[in-house]
């Protein structure tokens, strides 16, 4: 057998390959998916990570989970690959080729899948993602409402009240937050409501672990100060 043949054979054998075929398939956008990934709920009360790898699988390129993803949510448990882009969209699929998930990018580095019986699941660049939301066990506890200075003292309980849990104030608040009569406080996303028996919540974002801003800011700066 001539030289000459024996490399068309071989040049032939990488053609018809079903792995080479895949691999010289992905493009720059589909590149730019390459690395670990944050995979959660829409309220990123559950998250994991998926890492997405340019190793060719049948319809596509092999994606891990991290060990505790399955548990978190049971489809990734069927998932066999991924491909991206196809009509701009990311699709994860199961080992005979059904879309298990379909997500279109929201934002420069975010996807969202509304999928059946799962939810709004989410995809987003693992070093750019915020940090997660507060729990409310992570904010329980004794706080000062705090202006000038020291303005009231409250507590924040995980103890549920009507819409959302109980907040206590302490002797020695200052009229201007007493007459407002808070009982209640909530996370919402990434701020903190203090509720008021009547009239509009009063609203935090986090400036550290142990400190909240009001919003939006006042005349007189406002602050929640973790005792």
């Amino acid at each position: 057998m001539t030289a000459t043949r024996i490399a068309l054979i071989v040049l032939a054998a990488l053609v018809l390959s079903p792995a080479s075929a895949q691999q010289a398939a992905m493009g720059d956008s589909a590149k730019g998916m390459l690395g670990t990934w944050e995979f959660s709920s829409a309220d990123r009360d559950k998250r994991c990570t998926a890492t997405f790898k340019n190793t060719a699988v049948k319809g596509g390129f092999k994606v891990e989970f991290d060990a505790n993803c399955a548990s978190l949510f049971p489809l990734v448990a069927e998932v066999a690959g991924w491909r991206y882009p196809e009509n701009d969209d990311l699709f994860l699929f199961d080992a005979g080729g059904k879309t298990l998930a379909e997500f279109s990018e929201v934002e420069s580095g975010m996807f969202e899948a509304p999928t059946p019986g799962v939810g709004v699941l989410f995809l987003q660049n693992a070093a750019a993602a915020a940090p997660p939301p507060k729990k409310p066990e992570d904010v329980a506890g004794d706080w000062t409402i705090a202006g000038p200075g020291p303005l009231c003292e409250i507590s924040l309980s995980t103890a549920v009240e009507g819409d959302g849990m109980k907040l206590v104030i302490k002797p020695g608040c200052s009229d201007d937050i007493a007459r407002h009569q808070f009982g209640r406080w909530r996370i919402d996303g990434s701020e903190l409501l203090l509720l008021p028996a009547q009239g509009t919540p009063w609203r935090f974002v986090e400036n550290d672990t142990d400190t909240w801003q009001r919003i939006p800011e006042t005349a007189t700066p406002m602050s929640l100060v973790r005792k």
